[in-house]
């Protein structure tokens, strides 16, 4: 598994370095005090021996945030990837995904979208039932399970 972080530049082509490729789409926390959820998901997915390339809209350590790097590269990881895993753990005002909302509604009907977010996400009916009506899937209300699924569909 290669974790692709935003820091890193985008590299036109890597999307085809790998048959598998999953974004880890979801709310990005905006202070040190909120903890991440991805760095959860990718030692998940290492334990389930994923062998493709895992884009993360998350910098590494203390490197320089680039607003204007950051949405291109985001979007190019989102239009490049094989899959898109939404994870949602929604929470006002920590974690508020506006920006998520918009790639959810963006990529919902993409065919490559797989949703999730925990039972106490706040603010998910809408996306629940968008996901329900355009895929005819249930949502997912465990990050593991989210993943599991990702890599067997």
């Amino acid at each position: 598994m290669e974790v692709y972080t935003s820091d890193r530049p985008i590299n036109k082509g890597l999307e085809n370095e790998y048959n598998h490729s999953i974004f880890l789409a979801g709310p990005t926390p905006r202070s040190d005090d909120v903890k991440s959820w991805r760095p959860k998901a990718i030692g998940i997915l290492g334990n389930m021996d994923y062998n493709g390339l895992v884009w993360t809209p998350e910098v590494q350590g203390e490197a320089k945030y680039d607003y204007i790097h950051q949405v291109e590269w985001e979007k190019w990881g989102l239009n490049a990837c094989k899959k898109i895993v939404f994870w949602i753990p929604r929470s006002i005002p920590d974690m508020p995904a506006f920006t998520t909302n918009v790639e959810f509604g963006r990529y919902v009907d993409s065919g490559r979208v797989i949703y999730g977010r925990p039972d106490e996400a706040v603010k998910c009916a809408y996306l629940d039932w968008m996901y329900k009506d355009l895929t005819g899937k249930d949502p997912i209300n465990n990050l593991e399970n989210l993943l599991k699924e990702s890599i067997e569909y």
